[in-house]
């Protein structure tokens, strides 16, 4: 007998994710191709070399970049206008934060992950997590991260677009390409870490399967997620 499955993701909102999963490594690998500075370059010359040579030179991949990252926002920004309701949902979920059981729950997780169970015991705490709702605590941070990074990327990315148009004040656009590459930077970090923790770590792995199936399993649910496997079932009681 299969085990029950619960809706978790529209197709909507798994398009969404996969749809920026791809603008953000093109955008990526187009950005660092972008750098030709042999003191700066964080990748060494080989990675510009190649995506200059794919795409025929240095002022095509700029224009790659720069329509890429146009159409990224684009994208999003009409998700917003006519999802209006399910944009706040998730802007209310991830930006609702209770220290004392969120910053528990990181703590033990962390521990957990690195030293085990007998890691936890050693510092005295139970293995046992603090219950959490739709997103766990550390996707609430990369959601975060991504969603206040995101804004200042297109804002910046906005300022040495029209920069090519307009030239009056160069100065602003030179700090917008500093902020930007730094906001990058520290997104990325985070978007490692949000890679292992769904893709690579077996606990989460019911998870991002749910990007492709859209559900997980009612165990999954109700062991990681207590709190929102309370809300479901409540509402189908409504329902019934």
């Amino acid at each position: 007998m299969s085990e029950k499955m619960i809706h978790r993701h529209t197709r909507l909102s798994i398009f969404m994710h996969w749809f920026n999963a791809f603008c953000w490594f093109a955008l990526l690998l187009t950005g660092l191709g972008l750098i030709k500075n042999e003191q700066l370059n964080p990748v060494g010359a080989w990675l510009p070399n190649l995506m200059r040579s794919l795409f025929g030179g240095g002022e095509t991949l700029l224009m790659v970049h720069q329509y890429l990252g146009l159409v990224w926002a684009g994208v999003f920004l009409a998700y917003v206008l006519f999802k209006r309701r399910e944009t706040w949902v998730f802007l209310k979920e991830v930006f609702t934060v209770s220290p004392a059981s969120d910053m528990l729950w990181l703590a033990k997780m962390n521990l957990k992950m690195t030293l085990g169970r007998k890691g936890l015991q050693r510092f005295g705490l139970t293995p046992d997590l603090p219950p959490q709702g739709f997103y766990n605590f550390g996707q609430k941070v990369f959601a975060q991260a991504s969603v206040v990074g995101g804004i200042v990327i297109v804002t910046t990315g906005l300022a040495m677009f029209f920069s090519t148009i307009s030239m009056d004040n160069p100065e602003p656009v030179a700090w917008s390409r500093v902020i930007h590459y730094l906001t990058v930077g520290l997104v990325f970090a985070g978007l490692l870490v949000h890679i292992y923790m769904a893709a690579i770590s077996r606990e989460e792995r019911p998870a991002f399967m749910s990007m492709f199936t859209g559900s997980v399993p009612e165990h999954y649910a109700r062991h990681h997620h207590p709190l929102w496997h309370a809300q479901v079932a409540t509402e189908k009681d409504k329902d019934d």
